[in-house]
Formats: structure tokens, C-alpha cells, sequence
């Protein structure tokens, strides 16, 4: 895992601006990724699986439940943003939600993330917001949106 985990944590460091107070600590994500139902899944540059030998492009950090999953925390470096991976891993998040017979998704974000144009591209839709629930670094409040997305049976 430590290699994973130094992956993840070079994304991490690298995606999320300090002004959001959005970025996890190492030991937030190594305790989070000893639950059993947490895990990732990590990018490669042309957005398939990340391969050790090289620095990830993004990750997926996701908590399984019965029936459904928490998308908690999606990044793709700076640098390698407007290339698909983060779609890509987004996609291979629903494939492993599915694979887990979770028939929803959610995740929650701050209201004027850019992500959320991705987020509704790919169908997830506003489900709830909790006012002033993030502090940004200068104090501000910012509230905090649900989506959500149902799949489809068969």
C-alpha cells in the first residue's frame, strides 16, 4: 500500500489549492484505506490503470455501504487536467460500484467546484445542499452540494 499511497499523496499534493482546505493528509487517507469497505483507484497518464513505475495522473478515493457508494475524494494532477482521466476514473468508479451491486452513487463537493460540469456530464445530478458546511482558509463559509446518481437496472 505505501506505494499506492505515495502516488495518491503526489496527486494530492499537487491538485488540491490550499485556499479550499479540500486536501486530505497522509494519515487521513492511510487510516481511511484500513477500513474495509475504503479504497482507490489510481490513473496512469493515458487514464487506464496507474502502473508502479510511473507517477499517477489522478486517483479515486471511494467507501462502500450496502447498496451504495461514496465517491469521497477525485483529483487528476494539474498538469494532465482536459485529457479524459478524470472521466476515465470516474467511469471506473461506476464500474466498481456496479461490481458491488450498489445501485446509487453519491458524492458531495463545494458549491463553485468546477468539477461539478464533469459531474453532471456523467449524471449525477444535486440532490441536497448543507449551508456553510466547508471553511475556506480566509473563513469564508461555503455550502456543501450532494449528488447523486441511481443506475439503472437491467
Amino acid at each position: 500500500m505505501t506505494d499506492a499511497l505515495d502516488a495518491l499523496m503526489a496527486v494530492m499534493e499537487a491538485s488540491f489549492d490550499p485556499h479550499w482546505r479540500e486536501a486530505w493528509t497522509r494519515r487521513q487517507v492511510a487510516d481511511s484505506l484500513c477500513m474495509p469497505h475504503t479504497y482507490t483507484i489510481l490513473a496512469g497518464e493515458d487514464g487506464g490503470p496507474w502502473r508502479e513505475e510511473e507517477p499517477a495522473a489522478g486517483f479515486v478515493l471511494a467507501r462502500r455501504a450496502p447498496g451504495e457508494v461514496e465517491l469521497l475524494l477525485v483529483a487528476v494532477r494539474p498538469e494532465l487536467r482536459g485529457r479524459g482521466i478524470g472521466q476515465a476514473l470516474i467511469e471506473r468508479f461506476f464500474q466498481s460500484a456496479r461490481e458491488s451491486n450498489a445501485d446509487r452513487v453519491f458524492l458531495e463537493m463545494r458549491a463553485g467546484n468546477p468539477a461539478e460540469r464533469l459531474y453532471c456530464e456523467l449524471g449525477f445530478q444535486p440532490i441536497g445542499t448543507r449551508k456553510d458546511y466547508y471553511r475556506a482558509l480566509d473563513g469564508t463559509l461555503i455550502d456543501a452540494i450532494t449528488f447523486g446518481k441511481v443506475f439503472k437496472s437491467d
